[in-house]
């Protein structure tokens, strides 16, 4: 079975990452360690609105308030 090489695509030309200077690779695992990071905060941010939204829900449970009703905060400076 054939292995297959590692690619970077920009603007439509693509790259062997085995080809490139070891500065051109440093870039790329720099891309790469972005792109996952921000996969990671979107999951993040995903969890957070979810618990946002179970806390607004509670909150409005215990005030009495309808379901629909949206919940703002606002903090004194």
């Amino acid at each position: 079975m054939a292995t297959k090489k590692a690619t970077i695509k920009i603007d439509d030309k693509d790259y062997d990452v085995d080809d490139l200077s070891e500065e051109q690779k440093a870039q790329v695992g720099s891309l790469n360690f972005a792109d996952a990071e921000l996969t990671r905060l979107g999951f993040k941010v995903a969890a957070m609105q979810t618990a946002r939204n179970a806390y607004a829900t509670a909150l409005k449970e215990l005030l009495g308030e309808d379901e629909d009703s949206e919940v703002e905060l606002s903090e004194d400076d």
